[in-house]
């Protein structure tokens, strides 16, 4: 099964993929002019890679995590796709992101930071 993740966040959604079951390989982060746009960008990668199941992160037991929860399972909602959709707990990804890759590139807001946070993700739902 192919599987991709997306951590979405208010300017750029990490996007991760896994194509053989086992291998996560972080992607160009998706820029967010507008939820529209990032939701055709989002359309157009899963389809480009002819993904089979979406994994979303969601925070969970955060602050204000209620206010993200709502606004990720809002945006997941303008995604017109049909294939499955699950989520996984994201907390802590993007912190774990900047701890592993400090001294190997320059945090800018870039989105690779984001991209490997959707890594860790789909890593952690794979363990499942």
């Amino acid at each position: 099964m192919k599987y991709a993740s997306i951590d979405v966040g208010l300017k750029r959604i990490g996007v991760a993929i896994c194509l053989d079951g086992s291998t996560v390989l972080p992607q160009v982060a998706i820029l967010r002019k507008n939820r529209n746009q990032a939701a055709r960008d989002v359309n157009t990668f899963l389809k480009e890679w002819e993904i089979e199941k979406l994994i979303v992160g969601l925070p969970l037991n955060a602050e204000s995590s209620e206010e993200m929860q709502r606004r990720i399972t809002h945006f997941v909602s303008l995604l017109k796709i049909e294939i499955e959709i699950d989520y996984q707990d994201e907390q802590s990804s993007s912190i774990e992101a900047k701890e592993l890759t400090k001294g190997i590139f320059r945090h800018k807001k870039d989105g690779k930071i984001d991209s490997i946070a959707a890594q860790i993700i789909l890593e952690r739902y794979l363990l499942k």
